[in-house]
């Protein structure tokens, strides 16, 4: 107790005098006389029934507007082409044979800066035909969503196969709409995501061929040699650095992943 107040019982006091003083402010009940002229803030919470209807709507807007910012960093991976990006480069890492290298923030850094440049085109339609319209007082809120939504759905839509379509549309027991359009976000999200996480993979798959064939390289000559208990991969790894170097790896790899939202 002495450690952690040094003040010993003096200390304790003053700290259940704050923390009186905290709650007193919360509960907003005036501060005793002694502790008037403090300046310290207070906070008025109430709880009661609303007069007009408009109060609950209101209230229920902002605790909408709460949980989509909550969910914002899960959107942002759900519904554009930062899955692609950040699986493909950790696979690059992965084959490459470094752990740690680039570090985690620079390759989530790199995805984010890729996948704004790949949605702008997306981002100023929605802004264009919805975010501005909405603010400036010319469509309403559901007209707004529509007109934003639009943009988004057809980018998943380009970048999802028809048979991932197809798996969710039968789970969910729906009609068959008559345009791919027509198909509610809770089809088309789960679906662009596995499509995308199948491509991630399928980019992967192509990025290990070559460190693999180096790696068996470099295996069979430290075998042929006798040195059976050095592990090939800290070998292998400088000739992985200078043949991603001399290639130009990263211009390949980065145009290789932004150019297959344009196919």
């Amino acid at each position: 107790m002495r450690r952690l107040f040094p003040g010993g019982p003096a200390g304790l006091a003053v700290l259940a005098g704050l923390a009186v003083l905290a709650l007193l402010a919360v509960l907003a009940v005036p501060a005793p006389a002694w502790a008037q002229g403090t300046g310290l803030p207070t906070i008025s919470l109430s709880v009661g029934d609303s007069q007009e209807g408009g109060q609950l709507v209101t209230g229920l807007k902002i605790l909408f507007v709460l949980t989509v910012l909550a969910l914002a960093p899960a959107i942002l991976v759900m519904v554009t082409s930062f899955t692609r990006i950040v699986v493909v480069l950790s696979f690059l890492r992965q084959a490459m044979g470094m752990q740690s290298v680039p570090p985690n923030p620079v390759l989530v850094g790199l995805a984010l800066f890729l996948t704004f440049f790949v949605m702008a085109p997306v981002w100023q339609q929605i802004n264009a035909n919805a975010l501005q319209p909405y603010l400036a007082g010319q469509v309403t809120e559901a007209d707004a969503w529509q007109h934003g939504k639009a943009p988004l759905m057809r980018f998943m839509l380009k970048q999802t196969r028809e048979k991932d379509l197809q798996l969710f549309v039968d789970l969910s027991h729906m009609e068959p709409p008559k345009t791919q359009e027509d198909l509610p976000l809770q089809v088309v999200v789960p679906a662009f995501v596995i499509s995308e996480l199948k491509t991630a993979f399928q980019i992967g798959f192509l990025l290990y061929l070559p460190f693999l064939v180096l790696d068996m390289v470099v295996s069979s000559v430290l075998m042929s040699m006798g040195m059976m208990m050095l592990p090939p991969v800290i070998i292998s790894l400088p000739f992985k650095l200078i043949l991603f170097v001399l290639v130009d790896g990263w211009h390949l790899v980065v145009g290789s992943v932004v150019g297959s939202f344009y196919s």
